[in-house]
């Protein structure tokens, strides 16, 4: 497949629902006539399976089963893999490798393999391992550390391709040596082995670990081990030490020295477990990964006014960073295949993560990249979730006449079946209530309401499961109502004509910020230190938060007041490795720091549902009826 097709396989295996040519084609960059090309040429390639990508009235929808398979197929044979062959051809070899002969073996001419060979040098790049020509030839250059860490990063492409099973990583990282079948049975063992030890396994990170166990029993099977060093290990990295060493003869067959037995078991403690004290597990804090950790979640609590400056989150946050510290020092880092996943879902919540991020690594002098972000926003959203649950309660009046206590189980039943999110606040026991003095989110009613609305739920006396149902789905409803609620008196005051582009054009992330800076900065909202720092916070992570909006900001409320300037592309235009549609620039000022989140995170998910952006698109043609339309998708 070509670059444009595996992209278009993608998108169609991540969409669950029907996706129209037009939209896939913004999502791509092409015209949908070219997606209708690519579709087709696709299901030519599915002999079997000629309607991999079906297609309908309603645009077009993937066939999984087979269009994964026919994916797996194609990236046999892809340039991607391709190129994967090479850098293992070039790993295997202590002297190098012929060049034309491998254009040869390989079906293809010198000139491909030379081109190849550029792309392998950017694939390399850091790595440590470096690629040396002497006519013909090419060899690598680089230790055995350095030489790992590449077969790491081959099988990580793979990951991000969705191919998180044996065979792909297996295949991927050019494990010939090892079964694919040993890959689940070592990743459980290590599992148990490290429980019984007292310690807690991330799955996400142990998948890595596994996959670098892997790596050093391929390559010390190939005659390539890892030398020891002087330093004398601690207590704990020998007891991992043993583990690994047991399970490494076990499931692969293979007897790791002690060089790479230590380095495994320093990488699992950085990597996968968090200690819970017993056992003699407790894992030593430093004081300067912990003051560090102590600023940054300080300040993201007063910037955003979200709550965690809580010391158990704080002692959990520093463990986690000064393992991170230890990866960043050693180039070492975890991949996080939710990465894209939660910056769609929770931009606010990877919002506070980037902040946080931002304070560490310039007090620890460290890089830390979007994946381990992601990694803190993990730690970050768990910490939220536990205030939101308070704060997305519903109250509710039960209004139920009956005979004797008909009242009291009633409201027994409904507290028992809808837990803490739904208060019970007020019970009215008359067969003629006053209904409008009702002012509670919802009213549950056991009798026919004189005018009934959106929050009422007429029940029977003795309450079903299918009444409890319901009662769910009308609070679900009214939540999201009082939430969409505030989005649209918040938009009123934060968007004017004037900072509404349409259309959008923009060559690149720093252009689309520029323009839509400029009308703010004409009415003296912000100034040119604010788009600087907006295009600094770009470069630290994308703000394209789905694959239609992106919403750039800075890391500082500097802003005169809060504004929102809004840009929209008649085609997708690029930002980051991705294309978006929207582009909603934000300035928030320190004195209304609350909007951020009623803005931010409300915003996102009105323009997320594909359906309302596209309704957004095809209507708001200019501010006037962008602002209706949006207000009509807000009122449901």
């Amino acid at each position: 497949m070509s670059k444009r097709q595996e992209q278009l396989v993608n998108v169609l295996l991540r969409e669950p629902d029907w996706i129209t040519a037009g939209s896939l084609a913004d999502l791509l960059g092409v015209t949908p006539r070219s997606v209708r090309s690519y579709i087709a040429q696709i299901n030519a390639r599915a002999d079997d399976e000629p309607h991999a990508i079906e297609s309908g009235p309603s645009g077009y929808r993937a066939d999984r089963a087979a269009l994964a398979a026919l994916r797996s197929d194609s990236a046999r044979t892809s340039t991607r893999d391709r190129l994967h062959g090479l850098v293992h051809q070039l790993l295997e070899s202590r002297n190098g490798i012929d060049l034309r002969r491998t254009a040869q073996s390989l079906y293809v001419s010198v000139a491909t393999v030379e081109a190849d060979l550029v792309r392998v040098r950017e694939l390399l790049s850091g790595t440590g391992v470096t690629v040396q020509r002497t006519g013909s030839r090419a060899l690598l250059s680089g230790d055995e550390l350095a030489q790992r860490r590449l077969v790491s990063k081959l099988a990580h492409e793979e990951m991000e391709r969705g191919s998180f099973d044996g065979e792909g990583l297996r295949r991927a990282a050019g494990l010939g040596s090892l079964e694919a079948e040993s890959f689940g049975p070592f990743k459980r063992a290590l599992a148990a082995q490290l429980a019984e030890q007292g310690y807690y396994v991330n799955e996400f990170a142990s998948t890595d670990v596994v996959l670098h166990v892997a790596i050093a029993a391929d390559r010390v099977s190939h005659g390539h081990p890892l030398e020891g060093t002087h330093l004398q290990p601690s207590a704990q990295q020998e007891r991992l030490a043993g583990v690994i060493g047991t399970l490494a003869s076990q499931h692969f067959g293979v007897s790791l020295g002690q060089g790479d037995l230590h380095h495994l078991a320093s990488l699992v403690l950085t990597r996968v477990v968090a200690s819970d004290g017993s056992a003699g597990t407790q894992v030593p804090l430093d004081a300067e990964v912990e003051k560090a950790v102590i600023r940054a979640v300080g300040h993201a609590a007063e910037e955003y006014l979200v709550d965690i400056a809580h010391a158990d989150f704080i002692r959990r946050l520093s463990l986690h960073v000064q393992n991170l510290v230890h990866r960043a020092r050693e180039q070492a880092w975890s991949r996080n295949p939710l990465t894209k996943s939660l910056k769609a879902t929770y931009p606010m919540i990877f919002q506070v993560a980037v902040s946080i991020a931002s304070d560490i690594a310039e007090q620890l002098e460290v890089t830390i990249r979007e994946d381990e972000i992601a990694y803190i926003a993990m730690h970050v959203g768990g910490r939220l979730e536990r205030s939101r649950r308070a704060e997305a309660a519903l109250t509710a009046t039960i209004v139920c006449p009956g005979y004797y206590e008909l009242h009291d189980l009633l409201r027994s039943r409904l507290d028992e079946s809808l837990g803490p999110g739904i208060e019970v606040t007020a019970v009215e026991t008359r067969v003629d209530p006053d209904w409008s003095a009702m002012t509670t989110d919802l009213v549950l009613t056991t009798i026919e309401p004189p005018v009934p609305d959106e929050r009422t739920v007429q029940l029977a006396p003795f309450v079903t499961e299918a009444d409890i149902e319901r009662i769910a789905a009308v609070a679900s409803k009214r939540r999201r109502a009082r939430r969409l609620a505030r989005l649209r008196g918040e938009l009123e005051r934060y968007l004017s004509p004037e900072a509404f582009l349409r259309p959008l054009r923009a060559k690149d992330e720093e252009d689309a910020i520029r323009q839509l800076s400029a009308p703010l900065i004409a009415r003296g909202i912000i100034d040119e230190d604010y788009v600087s720092g907006t295009i600094e916070r770009e470069r630290l992570s994308s703000t394209a938060f789905t694959e239609s909006l992106a919403v750039p900001h800075a890391l500082t409320m500097t802003a005169r007041r809060t504004a929102l300037s809004i840009g929209i592309a008649e085609s997708s235009i690029r930002w980051g490795e991705g294309r978006i549609q929207v582009v909603a620039l934000a300035a928030f000022s320190e004195s209304e720091r609350d909007a951020f989140q009623t803005v931010f995170e409300q915003l996102v998910e009105v323009l997320s549902e594909r359906d309302s952006l596209q309704r957004i698109l095809r209507r708001g043609t200019d501010f006037g009826r962008f602002l209706d339309e949006l207000a009509a998708v807000i009122d449901g």
